[in-house]
């Protein structure tokens, strides 16, 4: 191809990572850790244990980024969008409402309603609900992120990945540490822990993090902000090392989360962002509770593990209804004064109401981590979960909207115009192996096979009366029980090939599977009756095929890794808003493939100065669909590539002061949102900085800027037109104390 037939911006995007990588290769550098990591526990590097063993990060057979403590205080993670924004190839779409923030990880996507695209694991305990994700991050030891599937390890829901996170843990002194602040939403925040000994053996530890503002985004209409936040975590841990081989590991968490939502925009165009302007701010309140126990016993030849938890995950959303206008302007108002006549209009607001509760079981029994050659882990997993869902248009009244629960509302000041609700009862299980065996100290291969089913029961809970009624399409029936199976294997082959200490070959083949599910019932009548193609009550199960060689490489002074990869994706998924019904609802892309590369490269390149730069490029193509005008086009939600480059200065400045000054830059290439290929985001440009000293006595004083340059941009668009507009530049003030 000559280079008259490249795009602008391809070229642009190549000749910027050229000279990134040209500028680290001619640069003398010091030793440095694997971006973004800047801190080194030791001479090797820090230490993983994603393939459920513990490793340096260099010889690690997988593709991992990974953050200790210290990354994460430095980069001022706090939230998952801070972490995943410096990880290549891993994008985050963040919506209206708290529980739906989706995880896009080497093209595998997420969706409202759907299971993760990626395994989410927190001090061991798999997280049951998507709607977990999204919560503040505070007192946290480490943060690893693997891409490519890794169901072999983690099941069902590792299908792009999985995502480990590990609490600090309880000390055998008492410590602790307390950061206070503000920010210009004319926001507060606090965030802290304490940890130490309670007896002889037992320790504990207690977290939390409070965080309130007025929020970023002005509602034009009510001349009042869009986004406010209340939010309240609190996490205890509980210790006990009854002997040197059985210990007890008892945690319980909580969340609370005050906010509001729907305060969308219907636009043509992604890259339109218009002011907010509905007429009622709308409610998105979430609690989430959970409670779980390991159980560990280090015997001479084995270890076994027990993991019990319990989740609950409740969350109403209120607010306006397409077209999200106020009422004289909305479209439904303007489309009943026509049809009944003028003095007759009327507008729509909605409400949706979700509860979960999950129980979730697994043991596991593994050969100890001695350095053996031969090792080795067998286990078993179980969930069982009920879930109800209720959705539903009102009758605006302007007198606000109400939230609507169990059952419609009878308010006559926000009558029920639509309904639908579903429980359902979902049960399942998994059994896994795998094994390792190093055939030398160069060569060693990995082997892993799950087997998961997950068995389905959806029962319509929808008065009869509120059930869609479709010409030529059967009555959907108040009552009626569904059910459906979804199982599948997940082996993953790795061999992995160490000629010297400081380079790493890998490569293998994965599968990963994610469950299908459950529309509510009579949406695929709805969609039938609008010509809409691939939506139906049931949606299948998706699996993904993946082949991938990468490397690792300690070049002297510099750190680099990289991978390629093609997946072939089986039903995945998109997105189909209803308004007749207001049901979030999902369909099947048949067929989908994903090649893609990844590369990252970190440099100390004077004392205490860091440089760091990655790169993750993913072509998608679906290659069936039931409209053929599809077939070729991108696939949803998927951003063609990502650029990271970073730079941090972290040292002494005296006897007494030590300081920070960091700066990242994200650039997120075009995005593309539904299968038809309507409408693409052009590349957004977001730079993050932050600047403080630390003194001797543990006083930290930071300034911090996300979006310091106050990109404004789309951060999701729907079919339909919906579009959810991004924070603007947040920045602030804190300090922090450690004792």
């Amino acid at each position: 191809m000559t280079t008259s037939g490249i795009s602008r911006a391809t070229r642009r995007l190549i000749s910027t990572t050229a000279l990134t990588a040209a500028a680290l290769a001619a640069t003398p550098l010091a030793a440095q850790e694997t971006a973004p990591t800047e801190e080194a526990i030791d001479d090797q590097g820090i230490v993983v244990t994603g393939l459920r063993r513990s490793e340096t990060l260099q010889d690690t057979p997988a593709a991992v980024t990974a953050f200790d403590s210290q990354a994460i205080s430095n980069a001022g993670i706090e939230r998952p969008a801070d972490f995943i924004a410096l990880t290549p190839n891993v994008t985050l779409v963040e919506t209206q409402n708290a529980g739906n923030a989706f995880v896009i990880i080497r093209g595998i996507t997420q969706n409202r309603n759907s299971e993760p695209s990626v395994a989410v694991i927190v001090d061991g305990v798999q997280q049951v609900n998507p709607a977990q994700f999204n919560q503040d991050l505070f007192d946290i030891e480490q943060i690893e992120v693997l891409k490519g599937p890794q169901g072999g390890l983690y099941g069902r829901n590792a299908i792009g990945g999985a995502i480990i996170i590990t609490t600090k843990a309880p000390t055998d002194e008492f410590a602790g540490n307390i950061t206070a602040g503000v920010d210009n939403g004319f926001g507060y925040f606090l965030r802290g822990g304490i940890s130490g000994p309670l007896a002889e053996n037992v320790k504990f530890r207690v977290a939390g993090s409070y965080y309130n503002t007025d929020g970023f985004i002005e509602n034009t209409f009510l001349n009042d902000e869009a986004d406010p936040v209340e939010d309240f975590s609190l996490r205890a841990n509980l210790l006990i090392e009854a002997t040197d081989k059985l210990t007890f590991d008892l945690r319980g968490s909580m969340n609370q989360l005050r906010t509001q939502g729907l305060y969308y925009n219907i636009v043509n165009d992604v890259n339109t962002v218009a002011p907010v302007r509905v007429n009622n701010p709308g409610q998105n309140d979430r609690d989430i509770y959970n409670a779980a126990l390991k159980i560990e016993y280090a015997g001479d030849n084995a270890v076994f593990t027990s993991i019990s938890s319990y989740d609950t995950v409740k969350e109403v959303l209120t607010g306006d209804a397409f077209d999200f206008l106020p009422i004289p302007d909305s479209f439904f108002f303007n489309l009943f004064e026509a049809i009944l006549g003028a003095g007759n209009g009327f507008d729509l607001n909605q409400s949706q109401y979700l509860n979960v509760k999950a129980f979730s079981q697994e043991v596991r029994l593994a050969s100890p981590e001695d350095g053996r050659a031969f090792n080795w882990m067998a286990g078993g997993y179980l969930i069982d979960t009920t879930r109800f869902i209720s959705t539903g248009n009102m009758i605006d009244t302007n007198n606000g909207v109400f939230p609507v629960f169990r059952s419609p509302s009878t308010n006559p000041l926000n009558p029920q115009f639509s309904y639908l609700a579903d429980g359902q009862e979902n049960f399942a299980w998994a059994l896994f192996a795998n094994a390792g065996y190093e055939f030398s100290d160069q060569f060693r291969v990995d082997a892993s096979l799950r087997y998961d089913r997950d068995k389905r029961r959806q029962t319509t809970l929808t008065p009869q009366g509120f059930l869609p009624v479709v010409p030529g399409v059967p009555q959907a029936q108040s009552g009626e029980v569904r059910t459906a199976v979804f199982d599948d294997w997940q082996p993953k082959l790795t061999l992995t090939y160490e000629p010297t200490p400081d380079l790493t070959i890998y490569g293998g083949y994965s599968r990963g599977f994610r469950s299908g599910g459950f529309n509510q019932t009579g949406v695929g009548a709805e969609a039938a009756a609008a010509a809409i193609v691939g939506v139906g009550d049931i949606f299948r199960a998706e699996t993904a095929d993946t082949f991938e060689i990468g490397a690792k490489a300690q070049l002297g002074p510099v750190r680099l890794a990289g991978a390629v990869y093609t997946t072939l994706s089986k039903n995945s998924y998109f997105f189909v808003f209803l308004a007749q019904s207001s049901t979030q609802n999902l369909g099947n892309i048949p067929e989908t493939r994903l090649n893609g590369f990844e590369l990252e490269a970190t440099a100390e390149i004077l004392p205490d100065f860091d440089i760091n730069a990655a790169i993750g490029v993913t072509d998608s193509e679906i290659k069936d669909f039931p409209d053929a005008s599809v077939i070729g086009n991108k696939a949803p939600q998927i951003s063609n590539y990502t650029l990271n480059l970073g730079a941090q200065y972290a040292g002494a400045i005296s006897d007494t002061v030590d300081a920070l000054v960091r700066v990242d830059y994200r650039r997120t290439g075009k995005t593309w949102w539904e299968p038809f290929n309507t409408t693409v985001r052009q590349p957004v440009d977001v730079v993050d900085a932050r600047a403080g000293v630390t003194l001797a006595n543990g006083v930290s004083l930071t300034a911090f800027a996300q979006n310091l340059f106050d990109e404004t941009y789309n951060a999701e668009f729907s079919p339909g037109g919906f579009v959810f507009r991004a924070r603007p530049a947040r920045y602030g003030f804190e300090v922090g104390y450690k004792f």
